[in-house]
């Protein structure tokens, strides 16, 4: 076995998109030059109930693919573990992961895999990723993400976003992939798992694509953005302008339940790899932390409590 696809779904939210998502999805397995025997498709699906959209529509349309109800919500970082053991005992090369609210352009599968084959020191690579609209079902030029840059104070940032595809240069080498879709060299992921996890699972949802792409990055694997390989994503969650008061508005649209998972994971990343960082750095780290407790006190005080439950967290 030489490639494994997956992505997660959950409920309506990913059931409306897969219509759209698998056709373009297999029309690029058409185009990559494999052969059937040569990949795989396995869903987790991390539905409340066994009996949903998702699962009736893969079932109807698409029988080949490995359809796994995982019998509560796992988060995406041990739903994906899952994913990589069977990956891996199935003794497959690499491992396609993407979100099902993307569009594959038809050459995305052939270019990510011969970009990476092509280099033993790459651990990953990611495609050219723009903006779609679901409910116009437009294609745009704007930037969803060309991959995961790295700033100063531990900050991930998605390269790109937001701007105009034309009034950027186009990157070559990245920090990682975004969470959206990234194909990676299953040996990278078995030489940095860490009890197990190739995924840190104390990561539910948010940050755990930096954990992982820094991981990599701290072993020495490089990652490329693959500009070729085009997909178009169509990003939920408003994308944040630019500036200190455009990021708190974008903080006031999300759920109290998606601040405190994004709130978590970058403390954790900062409990994970503060000794790492150099002086200007922790610099940048200390600041950051003051400025996220002068927002919390003021703002968000339900994350109060997520202080005083971190230590907990991290350790278990």
């Amino acid at each position: 076995m030489k490639l494994i696809i997956s992505f997660i779904t959950y409920n309506d939210l990913t059931g409306k998109y897969l219509p759209f998502f698998l056709p373009s999805l297999m029309n690029s397995l058409a185009a990559s030059g494999l052969k059937e025997t040569d990949w795989q498709i396995m869903v987790v699906d991390n539905s409340e109930t066994k009996d949903n959209i998702n699962q009736a529509y893969v079932n109807i349309n698409y029988p080949q693919i490995d359809f796994f109800w995982a019998g509560s919500n796992l988060g995406f970082s041990k739903a994906y573990n899952l994913v990589i053991g069977r990956a891996i005992k199935l003794e497959a090369d690499y491992l396609l992961m993407l979100n099902p609210d993307m569009l594959l352009e038809p050459e995305v599968i052939k270019e990510l895999l011969s970009t990476l084959t092509a280099d033993g020191h790459l651990g990953s690579v990611a495609p050219r990723v723009l903006q779609w609209n679901f409910l116009t079902q437009q294609k745009t030029d704007t930037i969803d993400t060309f991959g995961l840059k790295l700033l100063p104070g531990l900050r991930f940032k998605d390269l790109g976003q937001g701007q105009a595809e034309s009034k950027i240069l186009v990157p070559v080498e990245i920090l990682g992939p975004s969470g959206a879709a990234g194909m990676f060299r299953l040996k990278a992921l078995k030489m940095i798992a860490i009890n197990g996890q190739y995924f840190d699972e104390r990561f539910f949802m948010y940050k755990e694509d930096c954990d992982l792409a820094y991981r990599l990055f701290l072993s020495d694997f490089k990652s490329k953005m693959v500009a070729t390989a085009i997909m178009y994503h169509d990003r939920t969650a408003k994308i944040a302008g630019r500036g200190f008061f455009s990021a708190l508005q974008n903080r006031f649209r999300k759920s109290q339940k998606v601040n405190q998972w994004s709130f978590f994971g970058q403390q954790l990343l900062y409990y994970k790899y503060w000794s790492r960082q150099n002086l200007i750095s922790k610099l940048r780290i200390i600041f950051d932390q003051i400025r996220y407790l002068f927002l919390v006190l003021l703002f968000e005080r339900y994350l109060l409590s997520e202080y005083s439950h971190l230590w907990r967290r991290r350790v278990l």
